[in-house]
């Protein structure tokens, strides 16, 4: 459940309330490099660190923080380290499922888990929709909804963006369904977030235009 937490500092700012943000890099490395520091305040202060990683990225990651100081034979051990692949998280049996991934993030969040830990900072990289144009449309809607668990919870979850793989306008609508944007490794509250509810319904009223015969969409 959703309680009172003290803030969270993370690229030169803070995630108070509002903890769902997007951060657009134009490279893995630079991704990295900008989230180091907020995956070890995690280890810090002792929450836990839940990444899910491009396949095949899961020793690379390791190999980073391991260079960073960290003990991920350890951490990993006693539950504090988890890695997923986006593709066993987003893609099981191969399609994007909605509904079952709010309901893995909701057992994810840190109020369910009954985990000893008191928050989780989770961070996905979210390459794998770029592949397919209908997962950018059912995520751009997922991004909207999911805000309906993490504004119960206080864990702070970071959706990471190759700027390389998404065209303009998907990133207009990721842009516009988190409450926090990392743009420059500068963190601020996003001017551009709608409320889910509004951003939903504006995305219904455009499917339902694209659909209409006679109709020609760009």
């Amino acid at each position: 459940m959703k309680k009172t937490a003290a803030p969270i500092s993370f690229v030169g700012s803070q995630l108070g309330e509002m903890r769902h943000a997007c951060a657009f890099f134009n490279s893995d490395d630079e991704a990295f490099r900008v989230l180091l520091p907020f995956m070890e305040d995690g280890f810090a202060c002792g929450d836990k660190i839940i990444h899910i990683v491009n396949p095949g990225e899961r020793y690379r990651h390791l190999h980073r923080l391991r260079t960073a100081g960290i003990d991920t034979a350890a951490a990993e051990q006693n539950g504090q380290l988890e890695f997923r692949t986006n593709t066993e998280a987003y893609l099981r049996d191969g399609r994007f499922d909605q509904d079952r991934m709010l309901e893995v993030f909701e057992m994810l969040a840190s109020g369910n888990a009954g985990s000893r830990f008191p928050l989780s900072r989770i961070v996905c990289h979210m390459d794998w929709a770029s592949e397919v144009r209908s997962h950018i449309d059912d995520l751009v809607e997922f991004e909207a909804r999911v805000n309906d668990v993490w504004c119960r919870h206080d864990d702070a979850v970071i959706c990471v963006y190759d700027l390389r793989k998404f065209g303009g306008d998907t990133v207009v609508d990721i842009m516009r369904t988190h409450p926090m944007i990392v743009i420059g490794s500068i963190l601020q509250q996003n001017p551009f977030f709608m409320p889910p509810e509004d951003f939903l319904r504006e995305l219904r009223q455009r499917q339902v235009g694209q659909m209409t015969p006679g109709r020609t969409t760009i």
